[in-house]
């Protein structure tokens, strides 16, 4: 009997080794986009009860984390929305990333940066998010301003602005993002 471990020297699970983030284009992205944000907010915080669409679903901008395989889109992993208010004003809202590649990629870090990015180059002079008070750190390492704590959905929140100079204007409507995997510590 052949044992396949020691001819096999593959890792027992599989990890993409690409990410590419971008502007939500096809239905498929935008559908599993919905399914991840209903995994996040509703089941695994119990932030919302079964559904978490609002009537910003219908003006944001959804931009998606899609895992690569040969180069590939095979599956949404991460997700964010933005939509303005007025016309500088901008807001970033329900980022999710899939619990199993939260420590891969640098995904949540590469969504929040297209975020900004590209609603700096259609205009935005104000970047702003509500942020769960947990998440704070890395919105900081990210170059974002603590503005005020506050509660949102009976859970600790804190609005926080990007500094726009440090998020050059992505212009292009295809343009992506791509990062690789490699476990954090």
């Amino acid at each position: 009997m052949l044992d396949l471990d020691v001819i096999c020297e593959l890792p027992k699970e599989f990890l993409p080794c690409e990410f590419r983030i971008k502007l939500a284009e096809s239905e498929w992205e935008m559908e599993q986009a919905r399914k991840l944000r209903r995994a996040v907010f509703c089941i695994e915080q119990g932030v919302f009860v079964g559904d978490d669409s609002d009537a910003l679903d219908e003006i944001a901008v959804p931009i998606v984390a899609v895992s690569c395989i040969g180069g590939m889109a095979d599956q949404v992993v991460g997700t964010v929305r933005i939509h303005s208010q007025g016309d500088d004003l901008w807001w970033g809202s329900r980022l999710a990333v899939h619990p199993a590649f939260r420590h891969y990629g640098h995904i949540g870090a590469t969504l929040i940066r297209m975020a900004v990015s590209t609603a700096h180059a259609r205009g935005a002079r104000i970047f702003l998010a509500q942020v769960q008070s947990q998440n704070r750190p890395l919105f900081e390492k990210l170059h974002w301003l603590a503005l005020k704590e506050n509660l949102r959905f009976g859970r600790p929140h804190c609005l926080m602005q990007a500094d726009l100079h440090h998020y050059p204007a992505t212009e292009a409507p295809i343009a992506s993002l791509v990062t690789r995997s490699g476990r954090l510590t």
